[in-house]
């Protein structure tokens, strides 16, 4: 495990984060709030959880239609554009894609969704049956993204993008605004990190009033590797929770808001990762992907230093998975 601070935020970047403040957050809330669902915040004692901090907030996204935060930012997208008769076209390593499909479908339009071939069955077969038509596309999300950017310039289909477009920032920063209205602010924010998408949305909410800490895999060190860089690069990517937090470089939308609010970067290897998807299960009862339990993972591990009268929001993002192996 890893940690690293983030490097203060140069001013000339704050014309781009500005797309994404709490006033787009308000219109996409505005605009969203009869397509999707205002999910639970379980909020219980540091001490049922083995945590030694005050409070944990769990805002279970899993439970979100789509079954992820995503339907959030695909529905904002597309409540915010004239539908082309060709209607949607997006690049997914799954859960985005299952999103745009049922927003295309609340609306009658198509769905084209391009997918890397490490996208599990079980999201495919999600896929099919929101109404996607999919089409598999080369070995990593950015061959599925290329494939996709060639068919949206033939048809003409509006343009989806899994993280990196105002309007699904906006959209998902829409979480935030609801942990706000029902708890108040916490001290602390754990929000799993691919593209940025996520943690940009809410951190672009809570403007620096909070703790909005990233975590990544050790084998997809997205934003964190841009934070060592002081800019985004590409990195290689793998590992357990690769088909939902497979980025290969962090967006250039969510990177200004996250190298101006989010406070600190940490790496979690993939055993730690599992291990507290399987926790999480067994304790809480709660059915999550791998990239949702990184948040966990890094509390369970004491990664995260926490003071005891701390109330720390995690954000359980997906569960889009086959839990057969759940046991």
């Amino acid at each position: 495990m890893r940690r690293m601070d983030a490097a203060p935020t140069p001013s000339a970047e704050a014309d781009l984060a500005d797309l994404v403040g709490p006033a787009a957050v308000r219109a996409a809330m505005e605009r969203i709030k009869h397509d999707v669902r205002r999910t639970p915040l379980w909020r219980l004692p540091g001490a049922a959880l083995g945590v030694p901090c005050a409070e944990v907030w769990l805002k279970l996204e899993h439970l979100q239609l789509g079954g992820s935060f995503k339907a959030r930012g695909m529905f904002n997208r597309l409540r915010s554009h004239r539908v082309p008769a060709a209607g949607v076209v997006i690049a997914s390593g799954g859960n985005a894609g299952i999103a745009a499909a049922l927003a295309a479908r609340a609306v009658g339009a198509r769905c084209e969704v391009f997918v890397p071939e490490s996208t599990p069955p079980s999201k495919r077969h999600r896929l099919l049956a929101a109404g996607a038509q999919m089409t598999v596309a080369g070995p990593t999300y950015a061959h599925a993204f290329e494939a996709c950017l060639d068919r949206q310039i033939a048809t003409g289909a509006l343009l989806m993008h899994a993280y990196d477009q105002p309007e699904v920032l906006a959209g998902a920063g829409t979480l935030a605004m609801e942990i706000e209205a029902e708890a108040g602010v916490p001290d602390r924010v754990l929000v799993s990190v691919g593209g940025g998408g996520l943690i940009a949305g809410i951190a672009a909410w809570f403007e620096g009033c909070t703790r909005v800490e990233s975590m990544e895999p050790e084998r997809a060190p997205t934003l964190h590797s841009a934070l060592q860089r002081g800019e985004p690069v590409d990195v290689e990517v793998s590992g357990i929770a690769a088909d939902s937090l497979g980025a290969r470089r962090i967006g250039r939308l969510a990177w200004p808001v996250c190298r101006r609010h989010v406070v600190a970067s940490y790496l979690l290897p993939d055993d730690l990762i599992g291990a507290a998807q399987l926790r999480v299960w067994r304790d809480l009862r709660l059915a999550v992907e791998p990239g949702a339990a990184l948040p966990m993972a890094a509390l369970w591990a004491r990664a995260v230093e926490l003071a005891p009268d701390e109330r720390v929001a995690v954000v359980i993002c997906g569960a889009n998975f086959d839990p057969a192996g759940l046991g």
